[in-house]
């Protein structure tokens, strides 16, 4: 049995391009970050902690644990949840660059064996104009995501440039490692 321990649309939407049978399951962690803690090591510490929460009620089952932190110039990048903070974080993020460092953690409930990666991309934004800003919050409203900007959607239009190993992990779950780490589990996803 394989659970998604997460409420993310956007991951189960990922999970699901692998066309393996799953289970979703809200994870009750506290997501706030330790202080003076990297955002790779959030990320890192809030996937094991998520697959970590929802195994007891999954003793026998592969769970499977994401977080996604974003930076740019040392700041944490949140997600926006109003319109307002969105046009404040896209306009700090204009002709700048971000990191979002994705982990996934992949814990056989049976076993307690532990696995875990993190992929980090780099994201370069095109400089912004006000009016683009608005122009694009208006169509997408991606007010759940760090960062502000679906560089599934719309938000490739305010992009310049993408660099990282797996274009999943943007989207916020790692499906290259995570299908590696299934294999190490023997589960064959194809």
């Amino acid at each position: 049995m394989l659970v998604l321990a997460s409420t993310s649309r956007y991951r189960r939407e990922l999970l699901a391009r692998l066309d393996l049978e799953f289970s979703v399951a809200a994870p009750q962690v506290d997501e706030s970050p330790l202080p003076a803690e990297p955002a790779s090591e959030t990320a890192l510490r809030l996937a094991s902690a998520k697959a970590r929460a929802v195994a007891p009620s999954y003793p026998e089952a592969l769970v499977i644990g994401s977080d996604q932190v974003a930076e740019s110039a040392g700041a944490r990048l949140d997600k926006p949840g109003t319109h307002e903070r969105a046009v404040a974080q896209l306009t700090r993020l204009s002709g700048k660059r971000a990191v979002f460092h994705t982990a996934v953690a992949l814990l056989n409930a049976a076993s307690g064996r532990l696995q875990t990666r993190l992929v980090a991309t780099t994201v370069v934004f095109r400089p912004l104009t006000l009016d683009t800003i608005e122009a694009y919050l208006r169509k997408e409203q991606p007010y759940d995501c760090a960062g502000s900007a679906k560089a599934e959607g719309l938000g490739i239009a305010l992009l310049e440039a993408i660099d990282g190993p797996d274009p999943t992990a943007l989207i916020g779950l790692p499906l290259i490692a995570l299908v590696s780490m299934l294999e190490a589990e023997g589960v064959q996803v194809v």
